[in-house]
């Protein structure tokens, strides 16, 4: 006998039995078909456009590497930047063992079938401060047939994706891929996609076996931000270049469901990652010809505030100390000629992780009322090697750089080579119960135990050898009560916690600091950061209302308060910063939706408000704001003042309507309010402007086969940025807009773009 489909996952919380009004959280699921609503499936626009507290900030200024924010939590590609979201595939924890960074560019976007995003809950383990998000991918069994999807269209994008899937009795083949090329719409930064997915799955009469395989390569170019009066001169421009990412993964995972009795059922999952990552970053540096006296004018110890007697962040040339070597130990003539120094930052990171969970679902009656309990318990492991350096070079007029073969080894450990292995051993085990007390009532408790335990070995000394062991069990309970049929309420309480990463542990020193690219050395340890939880909300479910129509809405409030926060702050050597438990944070607000459909039309509005604080004071370096401590090179963050990058207010409204039978149009509009630049929580330079965005689509059906699309994304062509910050403009002449003095950064957003395919079905 072949059973019915089974939705087979082993992330807990939402698994199969389990009803989501039971749930009590804040929960947004999201279909393959919202995915691919505007033509090529498109997970991150998506989010943004379909979940009311999800922003992007495109920090690295590159379309397929944003920073992904859920009420002011991070998921990010960029190692350095606080991780506040556990990102699953297939009940795989996908964050990267080494800086718990999330990497979605290596998940074809043709290959998800739906995914969830939920709110703070320890049951998805480690950096679901701010919640996680939950992603299924396709098999043979729920995805057959086949697609091919081309698009073309600007900055010269080339793309097309693909999948097929297929049934045979008892089993079934799933592939998908995707290539995609673009030159990009800034100066010098093309990106090059390429990915493939595939799952081989087998039933019978107890349960599913799948077996998969995620694998990409792909190479993306994001110079970061510019300087605001460059981006005025032109949009296009950069600031310094090149600054490539390429990443690689291979990512096999075994997959299983098996149906024990009537009641119990085991779910289980085993994978092995092997991840490559490869950066090449160029930049300013200041390096001159100098001499001791001019190296020994007062510098501030970034902690203390004392001067030190060495002047911060300079690299002297033709010294008579060895203040700059290279490979060769000895000091480094001025090779500079008048001009402008610059470097070239080099990483590698090679991870090899592997692990598993082990799930076990009961739905026994309890005392005569429906139960469902969880229990599992989940091991990851991983190996990382490390390797980063500096190559001195001088910058050219085009403001890239130019190597002059020198690898900066500074005696003092400020900037020199690293190489490092660490290993992380992360283990959980989790249990969660609901039970129904009537059919209205349901009460939900449970909580995870997490264990985590960090070790680095330096390669070349001993300075950063180091094991770091934290444990912690987050408790979590709640209610949900149905009001009347179509309308529950919920209120949970939760707590959740991360721990310092090897590359925070290793960069914690603020007399040391490192690059953003993250050199490491020997430091402080840190604590780990804890996030306690309160939501309570309503939300109607999808049923029909008058004449056929269909509406579902949810509104809800939430507050997490953060204790022993790590921020990476600036330190007084340009493009360094340490890492600091800054204090407590907070983030809270309110989160709203609805959406109506009827016959051949949609619409959806969407309000999202969240205040994101420091609720501790802080002396935080920030050493090119022009409102800072002239002496120190400090600002003060205060309790109430705003965490930088988080726009407060949110609004989404879009829709779709079907012109005939064949013929689709719709649209989409955001609109977001300002946010503070990082490095001025005070917000006393002013704020990023905030902004509104208008996106429109058409789809025609020509055959029953064959269906042509059209994308423009913003079509009013605002003028914009989605990320500020500081940096040294003054040093640097930019032909583009001379004189300029102003060291506001920011990420300007893409202009106007069209775009257009066709979607072949078999």
């Amino acid at each position: 006998m072949t059973l019915a489909p089974v939705n087979v996952t082993t992330t807990p919380l939402v698994g199969p039995g389990i009803e989501a009004d039971t749930v009590p959280a804040n929960l947004t699921g999201l279909t393959k078909g919202d995915l691919s609503e505007r033509g090529v499936a498109d997970v991150t626009g998506t989010l943004e456009r379909r979940v009311p507290a999800v922003n992007l900030n495109a920090a690295q200024n590159n379309p397929f590497q944003p920073d992904l924010q859920f009420r002011g939590f991070t998921a990010s590609p960029l190692v350095g930047n606080a991780q506040g979201l556990a990102v699953y595939q297939n009940g795989v924890r996908v964050n990267e063992v080494f800086g718990d960074t999330v990497n979605l560019d290596l998940i074809p976007d043709i290959a998800v079938d739906d995914m969830d995003v939920v709110s703070n809950t320890p049951a998805f383990g480690l950096n679901a401060l701010g919640g996680a998000l939950n992603i299924r991918m396709k098999d043979g069994f729920t995805s057959q047939g086949g697609q091919l999807v081309l698009q073309g269209g600007s900055f010269g994008r080339v793309q097309g994706s693909f999948e097929y899937g297929r049934q045979v009795g008892n089993v079934a083949g799933y592939v998908a891929g995707q290539l995609l090329h673009e030159d990009g719409w800034r100066q010098h930064s093309p990106s090059t996609l390429r990915q493939v997915y595939g799952d081989i799955g087998v039933r019978g009469s107890r349960g599913q076996l799948n077996v998969n395989l995620t694998a990409a390569d792909n190479s993306l170019t994001g110079n970061g931000p510019a300087p605001i009066q460059l981006v005025e001169a032109a949009r296009s421009h950069v600031f310094t270049y090149p600054d490539n990412t390429r990443n690689r993964l291979v990512m096999p995972t075994v997959r299983a469901d098996f149906q024990a009795t009537d009641t119990l059922s085991f779910q289980g999952t085993a994978y092995l990652r092997h991840y490559e990552r490869k950066t090449l970053n160029g930049d300013t540096v200041d390096a001159e010809s100098c001499t001791i006296t001019d190296r020994n004018r007062d510098r501030i110890d970034d902690r203390t505030g004392e001067p030190t007697g060495l002047r911060t962040g300079r690299l002297c040339l033709n010294d008579t100390g060895p203040i700059l070597n290279d490979s060769t130990g000895k000091p480094i003539a001025d090779f500079l000629n008048d001009t402008r120094g610059g470097v070239l930052n080099r990483t590698s990171t090679q991870t090899t992780s592997g692990g598993g969970t082990l799930q076990g679902t009961l739905q026994e009656p309890l005392f005569g009322h429906r139960n469902f309990l969880v229990v599992g318990t989940s091991l990851d492991y991983g190996v990382t090697r490390f390797n980063a350096s500096s190559e001195l070079g001088t910058l050219t007029t085009g403001r890239t750089v130019d190597p002059a073969g020198i690898i900066i080894a500074q005696p003092d450990g400020e900037i020199a080579p690293v190489s490092i292995r660490a290993t992380n051993t992360y283990v959980g085990a989790y249990l969660s119960d609901t039970f129904n007390v009537t059919d209205a009532l349901a009460l939900t408790a449970g909580g995870r135990l997490n264990i985590a335990r960090i070790s680095t070995e330096d390669k070349l000394g001993s300075s950063l050898n180091g094991t770091n062991t934290y444990t912690r069990f987050n408790p979590a309970a709640g209610i949900t009560y149905t009001l009347v049929k179509g309308l529950s309420s919920y209120l949970g309480y939760s707590e959740s916690n991360r721990v310092p990463t090897a590359a925070e542990l290793s960069c914690a020193d603020p007399s040391r600091p490192c690059t953003l690219t993250n050199f490491f050395l020997s430091d402080p340890p840190l604590k780990q950061v804890v996030g306690r939880t309160w939501e309570a909300g309503l939300r109607g479910s999808d049923a029909p209302a008058l004449d056929g129509l269909h509406v579902s809405w949810n509104a809800g409030l939430f507050r997490t308060d953060l204790s022993n926060d790590i921020l990476n702050v600036a330190s007084g050597v340009r493009g360094r910063g340490y890492f600091v438990n800054a204090g407590d944070t907070r983030r809270q607000g309110i989160e709203a939706g609805t959406k109506l459909a009827g016959k051949g039309w949609s619409v959806y509005a969407q309000y999202a408000y969240v205040e994101a604080t420091f609720q501790s004071d802080l002396v935080l370096n920030s050493p090119d704001n022009p409102n800072r401590n002239r002496t120190t090179g400090t600002v003060r963050a205060r309790s109430g003042d705003s965490l930088p990058g988080v726009p407060a207010h949110r609004f989404k409204l879009g829709g779709s309507y079907n012109v005939t039978d064949a013929w689709t149009v719709g649209g989409a509009l955001t609109a977001y309010s300002g946010q503070t630049y990082t490095g001025d929580p005070s917000g006393s330079v002013g704020k990023v402007p905030g902004y509104a965005t208008l996106d429109a689509n058409t789809s025609y059906q020509l055959t029953d086969n064959i269906q042509l699309f059209a994308l423009v994304q913003n079509v009013t062509n605002a003028h914009y940025a989605t990320f500020g910050t500081f940096g040294g403009v003054r040093e640097i002449p930019l032909t583009e807009a001379p004189g300029a003095t102003d060291s506001r950064f920011i990420s300007a957003a893409p202009p106007r773009a069209a775009y257009g395919g066709m979607r072949v079905t078999f």
